[in-house]
């Protein structure tokens, strides 16, 4: 029973049978002072706190408070250890009155207790001022850190996240890096799915790809290429202030990036690329349309088709987010780029080449040409190996394919098949292993010019044949072609030299392939065991005297 029903006992049957103070107490068994208490007021009177008994610690209370009061603006790695307390305790103030576990017992309790004062003494300071915000003129940026298994390897990961202020409609990316191609990346797709770009400004933190330096106050010393960025979409950027003050200032963003990581991301996402996993997301965001945010009445696909037509155009062309680069390829036909390497074809070697660095992808060009297009790796000393790269080489070096680098790639990407082990082979035992090994590279060299079902399906009919010429599945594989209605074969055209790139424009969209053709040899016959025919038949005609030559 609660005292205030019990009061309420009390006084009924005061009011009703006039019972006296005595009869009260031993009817509902309690002292006659609660008694008493219940006649003088409805209400219990509050519990007295109890008087507690006088701590040793109470002269340092003080001192120990003020210590963790520093700690709140000390760096993480120099504030005050329960131990490091007791000692100065001891040393600066003569106190050795306390046991070390009394201490630990108080510091347990006193640790939050100041660390929650001080962020209620902030925010009762600083204040918050409620904001809205007109559609199509402002958006938010930032990255959220993300876990993805990509391949069965856990990697971590940034998600981009652009979110317009008004309607609330966000565009997400991950990416393997935040550097500045990741971010101009992010700003591309997201302007492109928008439709549009906000009118007056875009809110960052102060990121190292759009900041190079945090002057006083909002001013801030933008990187060169960023600046470009801005300047070709036609936004401002605000900057908001450094830490954890100003993140406030961009709030929404910094919300969304949490939510849908925790929405979306739960449990790690498992996939082959981050392009899979990104065109995942681009469905995730087309079925969030129909959420509300903050209990507001209409959908975010609501206001945004509202927002939509009020966000400046898109200019004619996208901006190139790829960072120009020049390395050199070294003597293992690699280039180095942001620490990782990546193979180029052999005819490089000793060459520099351009490199456009871009958020996932690492492009090789020769002059105005597209060379060689890697996936971009992620960490650093990674490397990417093309078998296809090294064709040359290997020709002149038929030993070095056993344990090279791009065969094993080949074969656990699953271009290099059983077919082609069962070709090599057969090839070593007829040939000899370096000649063995010289003609199955001659049937590589047709992968660039013929469909690779194309060139397997020639070398199965090469071997059923019992042969191992390179010429024969290169035949094999032009019927194979044939037979599917597939094109014709490419035409190999030849390399473009340096005059004809510099004779305009025109000659530049001009695309050619640089192959080595196989060298000219007739397809090999079985041996001939017939005997060789006489001519002694044939120098009977030429004694004969043709008539009317006399």
């Amino acid at each position: 029973m609660q005292r205030v029903e019990l009061f309420e006992r009390i006084r009924r049957d005061r009011r009703l049978e006039n019972a006296s103070v005595r009869e009260l107490a031993r009817r509902y068994a309690v002292h006659r002072r609660v008694v008493r208490q219940a006649l003088d007021s409805a209400l219990p009177p509050q519990r007295k706190e109890p008087v507690m008994r006088r701590s040793a610690l109470d002269p340092a209370k003080g001192w120990i408070d003020e210590m963790l009061r520093s700690d709140l603006t000390a760096p993480p790695k120099q504030r005050h250890t329960n131990k490091r307390i007791l000692d100065r305790l001891r040393d600066e103030y003569g106190f050795t009155a306390v046991a070390y576990t009394t201490l630990n017992d108080y510091l347990r309790v006193r640790r939050p207790q100041i660390k929650e004062e001080a962020d209620r003494a902030r925010m009762m300071h600083e204040g918050m001022v409620p904001q809205f915000h007109r559609p199509g003129e402002e958006a938010e940026v930032d990255f959220a850190e993300v876990w993805v298994r990509v391949d069965g390897k856990p990697m971590q990961c940034q998600l981009f996240t652009l979110r317009l202020s008004y309607s609330g409609k966000a565009v997400h990316r991950v990416f393997s890096t935040s550097g500045q191609e990741a971010f101009m990346q992010g700003h591309v797709d997201a302007f492109r799915i928008l439709g549009g770009v906000p009118t007056r400004h875009i809110r960052y933190d102060n990121l190292k790809p759009a900041v190079s330096q945090v002057c006083f106050g909002r001013s801030r010393v933008e990187s060169q290429r960023w600046v470009a960025f801005r300047s070709h979409y036609g936004f401002d950027a605000f900057y908001c202030r450094p830490g954890i003050e100003g993140a406030h200032e961009k709030g929404g963003v910094e919300h969304e990036g949490g939510r849908f990581r925790r929405s979306h991301l739960v449990p790690v996402p498992d996939v082959d690329t981050l392009a899979d996993l990104n065109a995942r997301i681009e469905q995730i965001e087309a079925a969030e349309d129909a959420r509300h945010i903050d209990n507001r009445p209409t959908s975010v696909g609501f206001d945004f088709d509202y927002e939509a037509p009020l966000l400046a155009p898109l200019p004619f062309e996208e901006f190139d987010v790829g960072l120009t680069l020049t390395p050199k390829v070294d003597k293992t036909s690699r280039i180095t780029v942001r620490q990782n390497k990546y193979s180029v074809p052999a005819r490089f070697i000793g060459q520099n080449v351009r490199v456009s660095l871009r958020a996932d992808e690492v492009w090789v060009f020769e002059r105005h040409e597209l060379v060689v297009r890697h996936p971009r790796l992620a960490g650093r000393y990674g490397f990417r190996d093309l078998l296809d790269h090294y064709l040359e080489i290997l020709r002149t070096k038929p030993g070095a394919l056993e344990n090279s680098t791009g065969l094993a790639a080949a074969r656990e990407s699953g271009l290099f098949t059983p077919v082609h082990d069962a070709f090599w082979a057969a090839a070593r035992e007829a040939r000899g292993r370096a000649e063995g090994t010289r003609a199955l590279i001659d049937v590589l060299l047709l992968h660039r010019r013929l469909p690779g079902e194309a060139v397997i399906a020639g070398m199965n009919a090469v071997l059923q044949a019992g042969s191992v010429s390179p010429d024969l599945v290169a035949i094999e594989a032009r019927k194979a072609v044939a037979a599917a209605g597939g094109p014709p074969p490419v035409v190999i055209a030849p390399p473009t030299t340096a005059a004809a790139a510099e004779d305009g424009p025109e000659d530049q969209d001009i695309v050619s392939a640089r192959v080595i053709s196989l060298p000219a040899r007739r397809p090999e016959l079985p041996p001939d065991t017939r005997p060789e025919p006489s001519l002694a038949a044939y120098g009977q005609l030429l004694s004969i005297q043709p008539k009317g030559s006399a």
